[in-house]
């Protein structure tokens, strides 16, 4: 018969092994860092009251992920958290996922400008050519480069500015 410290033992051995995928898990349920956080210690301080039984089951990973999944929709439906955060920004702590959303939000505005002027945007920012490279390779003028690509980043930021993540720092750094 298992004793409490081995069981104790093996609960820390469990978070250890499994917090990234959990916190993981977490942050695409709640969308949001901090929260996801806190989804994950609810969830394990529930099943830590029964891990004794929960560890001898089959798939104990899947109960722990269930009690989250069920955790977020008692959360959701109580639209209450019960923590009320003074800033609505942890400016020392950057969101892991934040360029890739930028990145995703950068293509697919990326993907509505004009051919001409995403062509432009993508061989002098994305291939790094000059302005007179670009010319050559899209058959036009440097001219024509130069106001292609200004009227498609000044798109670009108007497009990122009214995304919901906000504006992206530039062109450069996310791709």
């Amino acid at each position: 018969m298992p004793t409490a410290t081995s069981d104790e033992d093996g609960f820390q051995v469990f978070v250890q092994q499994y917090w990234r995928s959990l916190n993981r898990t977490a942050f695409l349920l709640s969308g949001d860092r901090d929260r996801a956080e806190d989804l994950v210690q609810s969830a394990l301080e529930k099943v830590h009251r029964h891990w004794p039984k929960v560890s001898r089951m089959d798939a104990p990973l899947e109960y722990v992920r269930r009690a989250m999944v069920t955790t977020a929709i008692s959360w959701r439906r109580r639209r209450s958290f019960g923590e009320i955060p003074s800033l609505s920004v942890d400016p020392g702590h950057h969101d892991p996922y934040e360029r890739i959303d930028q990145r995703q939000q950068l293509i697919a505005a990326l993907r509505r400008l004009p051919v001409k002027m995403r062509a432009a945007l993508v061989l002098r920012y994305f291939e790094d050519l000059s302005e007179a490279e670009v010319a050559v390779a899209m058959g036009c003028s440097v001219g024509t480069v130069k106001s292609q690509v200004s009227r498609g980043l000044e798109r670009l930021r108007t497009t990122m500015a009214a995304s919901p993540a906000g504006p992206v720092p530039s062109v450069k750094t996310v791709l």
